[in-house]
This record gives C-alpha cells, structure tokens and sequence, in this order.
C-alpha cells in the first residue's frame, strides 16, 4: 500500500499544506497570513504556534485526521549545504533551524512542525531538498570581489519537482538533461539545470530579479552610499533587501493579485 503522507510548507505569507496517499493529491489548502499578524511576532520562530494553529483549524474544517498518516514531511530550512534529497529530522536540524545558525526564514518553520507532529502522533518527520541544497559548479561560486563568494540558497524544492515533472512529461530523463527553471515567488530564483544538477543560480535572498518582497539586484554604488548615509541601521537594511523590498517598498502589500487586479481597475477607470 501507498504511504500516506502529509505536507507542510511554509513561505513568507503563507503556509501550504497538502495529503498525499502516493502520488495521489487527497487535500490541499493554502493558508494565508496577514503581514499585519506575522509583524506581531519578533522572530520567524514565534510564529510556531500561530501557524500549527492554522493547520490544526483548517483539517480540522476539512475533516482530515493528521493523526492517521504514515509520513509527516516539511518544508526544509536554512541548515548547512546539502545534496539533493530527503533528510529525516534530528535534533541537531532542529537546533540549528530554532537558534536560526544559518539564517532566519518561514522555511526553518516547516521542519519544526512536521517534528511536532511527529512527536504527538509517533509518525516520522523528514524534509526533502532545502533551499541548501548546493550543487553549485565551482565557477560559479566567484565574484569580482575576493573576499565575496556566491553560496547557494533557492527554491530548490520546487525547481527539483518542476524539471522532474517537465522531464517526465517530455519523455526524458532528468539526469540526463538540461533544464533552465525559473521559481516565482516571494523571491525569484532562476537555475541552469545539467545532468540532474543545479549548476549555477542566483542566490534567493542576495540576488537576482527585483521580486514581491525583495530588492534584487540594484546599482551597488548607490547601495553603498545608503547603507553609510545613517538613515538605516545594519538590520533595517537587511529587511529592505529581504522583506520590506520588492514591490512591498511601493505598494506595501506582497498580494500579487489583488495589486494586478486594482491595476486593472485603475487602467479601465483612466
């Protein structure tokens, strides 16, 4: 019999949650949050019990028994690089995604609660491809500055099942093709695909396109002159590139759809 397995992922507004018998898609919900209700909390991990909440309430509505599956799985977190795959949840995954080691995200959030879940109902917990996952050629890892170098942090869960999915579907085999994937998002993150491997793609929280949330690539020179200019502190300024940059610097909102839609609204009224 196929395993049973349900699926916790959680991003910066959000948390998805899914029921799986196999390959089978049973369930799924997307729960939105309010930023106004996320900015309550100090830190990503105070979120913990807000968002097991929203879980609990929305299979409870749906009239599914988390308790009665075989496989708890979440989004995987900010840890050290690692190779694609599924890792199972230890304490030493928790501490480093609780105490934030290797960085603060909504992601850290999903190993934690398929732990909890694991721990009441006595199931296993695991997470598969973090945004670690680092398969980098070593070419890519320069820049034009010594002491800087390119780490590697991006959707790697989703360009994963993307290019496994389009593989598939065109009659191929992912290891051995190539791929050019693309995750929109609260971040973008656009990856060279080779041979089954993420070659070479920009780094979610540093680089690449200007996004909902985050600054992107902007004039370096300029960014120096504000970070010196004293209006920001080190952390105001690491939230205006990660968080409060992007389209939430003009609109404040992330709401893509509701901003295309009052676009819309504007555009017909003119």
């Amino acid at each position: 019999m196929p395993p049973t397995i349900f699926v916790v992922n959680p991003g910066s507004t959000s948390t998805k949650i899914a029921l799986f018998h196999g390959d089978h898609r049973q369930f799924d919900a997307n729960l939105t949050h309010e930023r106004s209700e996320l900015n309550a909390f100090p830190c990503i991990i105070d979120q913990l019990e807000y968002r097991f909440h929203a879980i609990t309430r929305a299979t409870a509505d749906a009239r599914i028994d988390i308790c009665a599956v075989d496989v708890y799985i979440g989004r995987g977190g900010l840890l050290k690089p690692l190779q694609s795959g599924t890792y199972a949840v230890n304490d030493r995954m928790l501490e480093d995604l609780q105490n934030m080691r290797y960085g603060s995200h909504a992601c850290n959030l999903g190993a934690i609660i398929a732990h909890r879940l694991s721990v009441e109902y006595g199931k296993p917990a695991y997470i598969a491809n973090p945004p670690v996952v680092d398969e980098l050629m070593d070419e890519a890892r320069y820049t034009g500055i010594p002491d800087i170098r390119r780490t590697c942090v991006f959707h790697a869960l989703n360009h994963k099942a993307v290019a496994y999915l389009a593989a598939e579907q065109l009659g191929l085999d992912y290891n051995h093709a190539n791929f050019i994937v693309a995750h929109m998002g609260g971040g973008v993150t656009v990856g060279a695909h080779l041979q089954g491997r993420v070659v070479d793609v920009n780094n979610a929280l540093e680089e690449g396109p200007f996004s909902p949330e985050r600054a992107g690539n902007i004039p370096t020179g300029q960014l120096v002159e504000l970070c010196f200019s004293g209006r920001y502190t080190k952390n105001e300024m690491k939230k205006l590139l990660v968080g409060h940059g992007g389209i939430f610097a003009y609109t404040n909102s992330t709401d893509m759809k509701s901003l295309v839609a009052r676009a819309d609204q504007e555009k017909d009224i003119d």
